[in-house]
């Protein structure tokens, strides 16, 4: 039988161009070391992988979320806690004002450090963080919580204009944790603060006088509100951290399985490959060293 020249070498041509494909993508499969780089080397694990994939970048959304807010969380709980610190401490205060064998000396002297505890209370429900928002207005972030007007009456000079609304943080399938605090609130205790000083600067005032023990009594109340009100805010602030430290171990975990799924769908038998590269290298090879011999052959040549 006798072979046409156009069919010989569209057949060797065929059959290098195979070879050299099969020799370039095992290459490529061994440098990545995946055994799928397009979906049509294995359409049903391609499926697999994608949405494997799919989930690992929603598990480490969900851990970078948990990262960023429990930085929030530790961050609110410190500024709470100082707040809270300075409250006994204005309470204790307060408590020794209340005691009717002090001199007017003594009670003049009280009045600068409740000032200084009015300052800083105000000053810390009013905390902005790094990015210039504060922290205590709720959802209002551009809005400092606590408002100041020195031409309002005794007693209500501080207001709160911030919300109580809820910036929500997707922690999980479903789960969301709040991001923000508001301090709605703590303004009672300024404005109480605010009466006990100015009664404490009445020229002449006495300990047992009648208009001084309701206000310090009130403001005592107020500070016991106030702690209450810090307080419960810390403990929420503590167990929060605990259930994102929980959910990012659980994160950990199905990230840690992903990604092993991931391995052993996707990773190359890199025996397997360089078994088949061998294979392939020594075919092309030899269809060289055919077209070559073969090519120098003619009718003559077996005459």
């Amino acid at each position: 039988m006798r072979i046409a020249t156009s069919q010989y070498q569209s057949t060797m041509n065929q059959s290098l161009q195979t070879n050299q494909e099969r020799i370039t993508h095992l290459t490529q499969q061994m440098a990545s070391n995946k055994r799928i780089l397009v979906p049509s080397d294995d359409p049903v694990d391609s499926v697999r992988l994608a949405r494997l994939a799919r989930e690992e970048a929603t598990v480490q959304q969900y851990r970078d979320n948990i990262g960023s807010i429990k930085i929030r969380l530790t961050k609110t709980e410190g500024y709470l806690s100082n707040m809270s610190k300075e409250m006994i401490n204005g309470r204790d205060l307060l408590v020794w004002a209340s005691d009717g064998g002090n001199a007017a000396e003594d009670l003049k002297a009280m009045v600068s450090p409740l000032e200084a505890l009015r300052e800083s209370l105000f000053y810390n429900a009013n905390t902005i963080d790094q990015e210039g928002r504060y922290v205590f207005s709720g959802t209002l972030t551009t809005t400092a919580p606590i408002k100041y007007d020195p031409a309002a009456a005794l007693g209500s000079r501080y207001t709160y204009v911030g919300n109580t609304n809820s910036q929500n943080v997707v922690v999980g399938n479903g789960i969301t944790q709040a991001g923000n605090q508001d301090l709605k609130g703590l303004e009672k205790l300024l404005n109480q603060l605010d009466e006990s000083i100015d009664m404490l600067k009445t020229p002449g005032i006495t300990a047992n006088n009648p208009a001084l023990r309701t206000v310090l009594a009130n403001n005592l109340g107020g500070f016991d509100a106030a702690l209450d009100l810090v307080g419960g805010k810390i403990a929420t602030l503590g167990g929060a951290q605990n259930i994102m430290a929980t959910l990012d171990a659980n994160h950990s975990n199905v990230s840690l399985s992903n990604r092993m799924a991931i391995t052993d769908i996707g990773a190359l038998d890199v025996g397997e490959a360089a078994t088949s590269l061998n294979g392939y290298s020594t075919a092309l090879q030899a269809t060289y060293k055919a077209y070559s011999r073969i090519g120098t052959l003619s009718l003559f040549s077996v005459l």
